[in-house]
């Protein structure tokens, strides 16, 4: 349910409002503008429907809001939300790119793909410490040490941090080392995780589950939201289908159709969706000309040796050469990609090594 009250409310109206949505056991939402206030309500609107609100002087109307996702939806917020990460703005025009190893194997290579992936201009660096697996018999991550490797590389390079969190328990030590947590496909619907994360003022990168529908996403945006964290990240990561050329379907329709329902940031995650490095550039472009606010590409100095996800990492040449695609096509949809502001170190050790 909206409030919309008359243009210019006097700060007493406001407060009266207010007052009467907490009373009813309601959680009010504010919103001010330069001459209209809305205030946005959640709980059971059953009760709103009885009382009188809009009797109330300075209220201009009540709207109720016909999606099941409330907080997500663009009746509640019809402008694109931006969430800024130490300066680095994912929506709004602005682009993330987000680039590193599927997993942290160790601090040479972490260093070697995170000075790489920064000088050829991505933005946010991403590795895995807690890695989810199909087996339980393959490389689950370094855990706490890998956390402490992914935080000193982004320091050193002045880069915001994204890593993936899989239980409610590493939610605290997660957020000790990383700028955003990142919920996997696998973990969308796990419902404690998403409240936990809600918890915390941490942006969430959420990615779509294998067989999740657009409203089963938003509805899981939703859970982190209704905790009172409103940075949330979506991401479209490929879905499953009988197709099996690629690795998932990339459903880049989910763009276009998830910004008209909803007003928080979405990128694309070519890698996860095709799992073919040869198709990862022509699916990131594609993804920017469909509207997505970044993408989200796996490097790795030697993908053949990769202890996970290796077959479809870029190695750091292929990636220089997407970021020389992209910078073009971001500037011809008036899109811009921020620059960290911290420099990078160059040390002789930047040099990729042999695989």
């Amino acid at each position: 349910m909206i409030i919309v009250l008359k243009p210019n409310p006097a700060p007493g109206v406001v407060e009266h409002v207010l007052e009467r949505i907490h009373a009813l056991g309601l959680t009010p939402h504010l919103s001010q503008g330069v001459s209209r206030t809305i205030i946005g309500v959640i709980g059971d609107e059953d009760k709103l429907q009885v009382q009188p609100l809009q009797a109330i002087a300075g209220v201009e109307k009540v709207v109720p809001i016909l999606r099941p996702f409330k907080l997500a939806s663009r009746e509640f917020h019809p402008e694109p939300s931006v969430v800024d990460i130490k300066g680095i703005k994912i929506g709004g025009g602005h682009l993330a790119v987000i680039a590193g190893p599927c997993a942290i194997e160790g601090e040479e290579l972490l260093f070697e793909v995170a000075r790489r992936v920064k000088r050829a201009g991505a933005n946010i660096l991403r590795g895995g410490a807690f890695k989810p697996r199909t087996s339980p018999y393959s490389f689950q991550g370094m855990g706490k040490e890998g956390l402490q490797l992914l935080r000193a590389a982004g320091d050193e390079l002045g880069m915001p941090v994204v890593t993936e969190v899989m239980d409610p328990r590493q939610v605290e030590v997660v957020e000790r080392y990383a700028d955003i947590l990142q919920i996997g496909a696998r973990n969308m619907q796990n419902f404690d995780l998403l409240k936990e994360c809600g918890r915390t003022r941490h942006p969430v990168l959420l990615k779509r589950g294998l067989s999740a529908t657009v409203k089963d996403l938003l509805m899981s945006a939703e859970y982190v939201m209704s905790e009172g964290n409103w940075q949330v990240i979506l991401c479209e990561r490929g879905i499953r289908t009988f197709e099996d050329s690629t690795r998932n379907t990339l459903d880049l329709s989910m763009v276009p159709n998830v910004q008209g329902q909803s007003h928080l940031p979405i990128i694309v995650d070519p890698s996860h969706a095709t799992g073919r490095p040869e198709l990862i550039p022509a699916m990131a472009k594609a993804a920017i000309a469909a509207g997505a606010d970044g993408v989200h590409v796996e490097v790795h100095g030697c993908p053949e040796k990769a202890l996970s996800d290796g077959p479809q990492a870029l190695v750091p040449d292929q990636f220089d050469r997407l970021m020389d695609e992209l910078r073009p096509l971001a500037r011809l949809l008036g899109r811009t990609i921020d620059v960290c502001n911290a420099q990078t170190k160059e040390p002789a050790a930047c040099a990729p090594a042999p695989c």
